[in-house]
């Protein structure tokens, strides 16, 4: 059964003036060290850290804004096939992901059962 539906689109741009802005605050707020670092192995980190933003705004869009729910507790990592999953401490429930970036957007649609 399907429990939660969400979906996000974030613009590139707007994460990488954020960055140039508030620079490691912002990425310590809300990005764990494994998504930075991952990010940042790319020549463009921002496409990355795009996707993996709007990946955690589809999932508390999905699970209603549950209480306690916060950007940084929400985690996007790669499978060993390198697809990627999300882990929330606590959270038992299948999340489906699926996320695509090109030049200027960054999508996330997100499925709870």
């Amino acid at each position: 059964m399907i429990e939660g539906v969400g979906v996000d689109i974030v613009a590139v741009e707007r994460i990488k003036k954020i960055y140039e802005k508030c620079g490691e605050k912002f990425l310590n707020k809300v990005f764990t060290e494994g998504e930075i670092s991952y990010s940042f192995s790319h020549a463009n980190p921002f496409p990355h850290l795009a996707a993996r933003f709007a990946v955690k705004e589809a999932v508390i869009k999905a699970l209603k804004k549950q209480k306690g729910l916060t950007l940084k507790n929400i985690e996007v990592r790669n499978n060993s096939d390198g697809s990627p999953e999300v882990k929330i401490p606590g959270f038992n429930k299948k999340i489906f992901i699926s996320i695509s970036h090109e030049k200027n957007y960054a999508v996330a649609f997100v499925v709870i059962t």
